[in-house]
């Protein structure tokens, strides 16, 4: 007997869902597993994700045209057009599409588990680096990073959360706003030290920095060098009073190359001091110089001046939504004046995925991931 309408209608509809959860379960199988469990993020604004929102500071990205090509585009409060090395990152190594901040309170049980940002737009190495934007500290970062250590706890266990911690690959990334604030533009500490003796200072305190995170369980870390501070949008507006001269300072590029050579030898020091440590130098000097010097090689035209406004001083609340921006933010090597695009992130975090990850995952105390405990899609 043939099926009636009734019949043949509950067959298809039956069809269909046994297709779909085929296709659904076939694609959970064949996603990559996670390189690392989780990804932790430390620094100033280059790796912010939306922490300064919640802060009473003038110091934000979460308005437009901030994250104007970001997905969905929204102000998540990145100082950039989209995403963020930590963002490609995470991606790259089949962690998650994006890095959330440690203090959004909408965060859920998979957001924690697999990592977030404590970094704060201002911040640096130096205390009095940001002291008085309202910002976060690195100090504070550390006891933020306490908190969530407690957190994670709570939702996977002691024994879990001590695994995650060791095996998460850790970001650290802060310097420029040290140097700007405090040596470059405002010399406060220009007064007591020299270029050299200031260098060591910081580098001091990012020792101490490390150690902390290493007592707490952290294990795996890439830490970050200066960027060419002279080719700056805004440092190079504060150097040369024409805006039609306007080249790289080379004095200052020359500073933060001193500055990564001493970074690069004194982090296999520390990790001599670290049993079952892996602290890598990660170069973000040379893919951005590269960009800088070979600037059609990545598509761009201009790399002197940000999109966003004059592209001269703008940043943080002074490129608004009453800024203009550029056509083409792609031709664009520097979003605002300090901070570069989304395109150019996104060369310097293939840069450190082919330098950087394969260092960090040579590691023989690898643990093995939490990736069964939450829907790594999430």
């Amino acid at each position: 007997m043939a099926p009636t309408g009734t019949t043949l209608f509950l067959i298809l509809v039956h069809i269909w869902f046994c297709t779909v959860l085929f296709i659904s379960n076939t694609c959970k199988a064949t996603r990559p597993t996670p390189k690392f469990p989780a990804i932790l993020v430390f620094g100033d604004s280059t790796v912010d994700t939306g922490n300064n929102n919640y802060l009473k500071t003038l110091f934000k990205g979460n308005h437009y045209p901030y994250g104007q090509d970001f997905p969905g585009h929204v102000t998540t409060g990145r100082f950039s057009n989209g995403k963020l090395v930590p963002d490609f990152l995470a991606s790259m190594l089949n962690i998650k599409e994006t890095v959330p901040p440690f203090l959004d309170p909408s965060l859920s049980d998979n957001d924690l588990v697999t990592g977030v940002s404590f970094a704060s737009g201002g911040s640096g190495f130096d205390d009095i680096t940001g002291s008085v934007g309202g910002i976060i500290p690195f100090s504070k970062q550390v006891e933020y990073f306490k908190r969530y250590i407690v957190r994670v706890q709570g939702i996977v266990g002691e024994k879990e959360a001590k695994k995650l911690i060791s095996s998460a690959v850790v970001v650290i990334s802060a310097g420029t706003n040290d140097f700007g604030f405090n040596f470059y533009d405002i010399p406060t500490r220009r007064l007591e030290l020299n270029i050299s003796g200031y260098q060591d200072f910081l580098q001091n305190k990012l020792h101490i920095f490390i150690e902390e995170l290493y007592e707490l369980g952290c294990r795996r870390m890439a830490i970050t060098g200066l960027p060419p501070i002279g080719c700056l949008p805004i440092q190079i507006t504060v150097k040369f009073e024409s805006p039609h001269d306007r080249r790289c300072i080379e004095e200052e590029n020359l500073d933060a190359l001193v500055y990564n050579k001493k970074l690069a030898r004194l982090l296999p020091k520390i990790q001599s001091l670290l049993p079952r440590s892996k602290i890598v130098y990660a170069d973000v000097y040379m893919p951005l110089i590269d960009m800088i010097n070979n600037p059609l090689n990545f598509g761009f035209l201009e790399t002197k001046r940000g999109c966003c406004g004059t592209g001269l001083v703008e940043a943080g609340p002074f490129c608004n939504s009453l800024t203009a921006v550029c056509d083409n933010v792609l031709e664009y090597l520097f979003w605002d004046s300090i901070h570069p695009s989304q395109a150019a992130y996104l060369y310097i975090s293939k840069y450190l995925e082919k330098k950087i990850i394969p260092e960090l995952l040579d590691y023989d105390n690898q643990s093995q991931p939490l990736v069964t405990l939450f829907d790594q899609t999430g």
